[in-house]
């Protein structure tokens, strides 16, 4: 019981009469790293959102251990505007906020923790850049380390390595599996890039709508259900590269 991180039991989500999520159940534990895949609209996002309070269920639970600290980062559909102000330093000060009362003053602790945050992902040198004039990448970096400031232990991503390239999306995820690893930060990811997720994720929970598949990776990657989302040529690529 101390290992179980989150509890989720017979939870279902609807949009006006139609299931979004249909009786989900799923006990993650800590230091999983968790990849949630499905087809579109089989209602991975949904999941997430009643995971983290965003949407209320229709019905079922969500319990996360009394210590859970969340960081989340949230799917992006668009490359952020070069003419948007905001620095680095200033997009990543903002994952503090959630942990100060009314007067919402930074201190030196926290200015050490963007510092810290900002070197652990290599992007300590574009501290007072603006973030319009980063690439893509660079931006996704700088909006992981605003969800990580806060020194999460468990951590929620929708979709990080939209529009960014092979070799971007796979140093993402093994900075992610870093920190699964050296700080058993438990990692919920929803995206649709099994291939590269696949080499770092230890689970996966496999949506259309009802669950279909969750379980330890290796197994499904030889089971009945991966026929239902990969064709065969895309699972022995898969299979052959773990």
């Amino acid at each position: 019981m101390k290992n179980r991180v989150l509890t989720v039991e017979n939870l279902t989500f609807k949009y006006g009469r139609n299931d979004a999520i249909r009786n989900i159940s799923c006990i993650i534990e800590k230091g999983d790293y968790l990849g949630i895949i499905g087809p579109n609209g089989s209602g991975k996002t949904t999941l997430l959102n009643v995971i983290l309070g965003l949407l209320e269920p229709t019905k079922g639970s969500i319990n996360f251990n009394k210590e859970a600290q969340i960081g989340y980062l949230p799917q992006r559909t668009i490359k952020t505007d070069k003419l948007f102000p905001a620095k680095v330093k200033e997009i990543v000060a903002t994952g503090l906020l959630s942990n100060k009362g009314m007067f919402k003053f930074y201190t030196e602790e926290d200015y050490e923790k963007i510092d810290n945050i900002l070197k652990r992902l290599n992007i300590y040198d574009l501290k007072y850049k603006k973030i319009g004039e980063l690439s893509g990448g660079q931006q996704q970096r700088v909006f992981l380390a605003r969800a990580m400031v806060s020194s999460p232990n468990v951590i929620l991503l929708d979709e990080p390595t939209n529009y960014l390239d092979t070799s971007t999306r796979e140093e993402l995820y093994r900075i992610l599996k870093e920190l699964n690893t050296e700080e058993k930060v438990t990692i919920i990811v929803v995206s649709h890039d099994l291939k590269t997720m696949g080499k770092y994720i230890n689970k996966v929970l496999y949506l259309e709508t009802e669950l279909v598949f969750y379980g330890d990776y290796k197994l499904f990657l030889h089971s009945k259900e991966i026929g239902r989302y990969l064709n065969p040529i895309d699972i022995d690529e898969i299979d052959g590269g773990i």
